[in-house]
């Protein structure tokens, strides 16, 4: 049993609306129920995205895409269960052959001390003990925005804690630990045969997974946090983001809720800095940090 001692919060960091649903949703939800809050920051508003679900591409939808992605993302959190909600404010800085690429509004084109400044003064805000960000190679899918993620975040867990950054940004304060989500190869590899092993058609096909393996970070992975009993909570929240996700999709929703949370019952994440002790390998993002006590049943 782990009790809580002190008060304690997780950070995360996504490029996307729906970005928190897809990677650690399950997790925000579990230590949600342990009495630990999280605060989810949002870099973009998801504006070049496309419409993945083939029922919301409708004129209404696409002409008001930003505000329909606003009100998901509303949606979505609730179910996952985040405290706090907060959009960094840039445009969505679209793939680099898109025309959204070159505004300067974007957040691939924002000085980046901006940037990372915006993020420092959430996390004095918030002073949360962990983050989660993305890692550095992200070969598997070097969305831009998602490649920035990762550029403000490591900085800023170091510049929150120094008062010579941003002094207008509140009380300096330093985060503990930070963290990058992985999907793990492990993972679809398991998934890809339990599908075999009922008799149902695979979505990760041969070249899909030798796509994956070819970029897989899984022996990086130090931490697999069990989220068995909150799967489900990912699902609910996918579903929220309606135009990306298509109800139908045998990637998302493929197999039976129950068998899924079976295959795979954790969240994997790579343990990029701590400045408490923790021994590895973990099952918990708040290994080590103080307030966070592991009791005997």
């Amino acid at each position: 049993m782990v009790r809580v001692t002190d008060p304690l919060r997780l950070l995360t960091v996504h490029a996307h609306p729906d970005d928190e649903s897809s990677k650690g949703a399950s997790s925000v939800a579990k230590y949600r129920a342990e009495g630990i809050p999280s605060t989810l920051v949002c870099c973009t508003g998801g504006e070049a995205g496309d419409i993945l679900n083939p029922a919301m591409d409708r004129p209404e939808v696409r002409d008001n895409l930003a505000e329909v992605r606003r009100e998901e993302l509303a949606r979505a959190t609730e179910a996952i269960g985040y405290e706090t909600v907060e959009m960094l404010g840039y445009h969505d800085s679209g793939m680099p052959d898109m025309p959204e690429n070159a505004r300067p509004d974007n957040f691939w084109n924002a000085p980046l001390d901006e940037a990372i400044g915006r993020l420092v003064a959430i996390i004095r805000r918030d002073r949360p003990q962990v983050i989660v960000t993305y890692p550095e190679d992200q070969s598997h899918y070097a969305h831009p925005d998602h490649l920035r993620v990762h550029d403000i975040t490591v900085p800023a867990f170091d510049r929150a804690a120094d008062p010579a950054w941003y002094p207008e940004a509140g009380d300096p304060f330093q985060p503990l630990k930070l963290y990058y989500s992985t999907w793990s190869v492990a993972r679809m590899s398991a998934l890809h045969d339990k599908f075999v092993e009922l008799g149902l058609e695979s979505p990760f096909d041969e070249s899909w997974r030798a796509r994956w393996k070819d970029a897989s970070q899984d022996h990086l992975i130090t931490t697999q946090v069990p989220i068995r009993d909150f799967y489900a909570v990912r699902e609910k929240a996918l579903l929220a983001h309606a135009t990306q996700i298509d109800p139908e999709s045998p990637f998302w929703f493929g197999l039976p809720t129950d068998v899924a949370a079976d295959v795979h019952p954790f969240d994997d994440y790579v343990l990029a800095r701590s400045l408490v002790p923790t021994d590895i390998p973990e099952s918990d993002l708040f290994a080590g940090v103080p307030g966070r006590v592991r009791e005997a049943l």
